[in-house]
């Protein structure tokens, strides 16, 4: 698909484009409206794509922990035997918590994580199933209220029997600014793994104690901007840290449900590394 059909898009789910402008402009670079139309259901989400890692050999629950502005809710899953695990904090895109990260949740699980997903949407009723008005959900959040929410699940984390205090997070998009966010203002995060998020200020790097993975797509070059002042004051303050770069790889790349932009190959790699990760620095 044309690149700049993809660029739109990315401009459409990151910033305040309306429904009504997008189609406009997307129907301009398809060559008219029933092309658009064609090409929208390549674009757009569908859950129905997403791979159903299965709950059956897994403990999974619903729970609510205190937010600063309310009750959280979250997605819990874990093996199924009763004890402590390295914890991993898996954080959603600018969609709210759903199928797709709940999928990515157990997944953690799967290899050997008590894993926990916020709704960063809680305190506003939760995730719509239509994602415009996810996204305009988006837009009334608060950022330092969203990262004390999501800060506040590790004191929820300090409660439980099965998470052995040893905690690393992994988010994407939304959530893999949230994770660099957690990288700075959790001391004890051990490990972070953004996958395309926007970059901490350089200014906040010294405050890091986790070490850092990152995953970008090649042609992410809205996020990408921001790699190497990021990687200077990581080498600057003697942090820890991994970049990876997937060319020929969108943003959301590792998002199954999103056809145009879901990459398998690099998804796959990047995955593994991540729980390579994890595997090393939450020992």
């Amino acid at each position: 698909m044309d690149q700049q059909i993809i660029n739109l898009y990315d401009e459409y789910t990151h910033k305040p484009l309306s429904r009504h402008e997008f189609l406009k402009r997307l129907a301009i670079l398809a060559g008219g409206t029933a092309a658009a139309m064609t090409i929208l259901p390549l674009l757009e989400v569908n859950y129905a794509n997403a791979a159903t890692t299965s709950s059956e050999e897994l403990f999974t629950e619903r729970i609510v922990y205190t937010g600063i502005n309310g009750d959280m809710h979250a997605y819990v899953a874990r093996p199924k035997e009763n004890k402590p695990y390295a914890t991993v904090v898996v954080i959603h895109e600018n969609r709210g918590l759903n199928v797709h990260i709940e999928d990515v949740t157990r997944r953690a699980a799967k290899a050997g994580h008590l894993a926990i997903a916020p709704n960063a949407l809680s305190s506003l009723g939760g995730t719509p199933e239509n994602e415009d008005e996810a996204r305009t959900k988006f837009q009334q959040l608060k950022a330092e209220d969203s990262l004390q929410n999501f800060i506040k699940v590790f004191d929820y984390l300090g409660t439980r029997k099965d998470s052995n205090g040893k905690f690393g997070c992994v988010g994407f998009c939304w959530g893999g600014a949230m994770a660099n966010s957690l990288a700075v203002n959790v001391p004890s995060l051990k490990a972070a793994v953004p996958f395309y998020g926007r970059q901490p200020a350089a200014e906040d790097v010294s405050k890091i104690k986790a070490a850092i993975q990152m995953h970008y797509g090649g042609l992410d070059e809205r996020v990408n901007a921001g790699i190497p002042a990021y990687e200077e004051a990581l080498k600057k303050n003697n942090i820890s840290y991994e970049v990876h770069i997937y060319e020929g790889a969108n943003h959301a790349f590792h998002n199954d449900t999103a056809p145009t932009r879901y990459n398998k190959d690099a998804a796959e790699l990047a995955w593994q590394r991540t729980l390579d990760f994890f595997a090393k620095h939450l020992k």
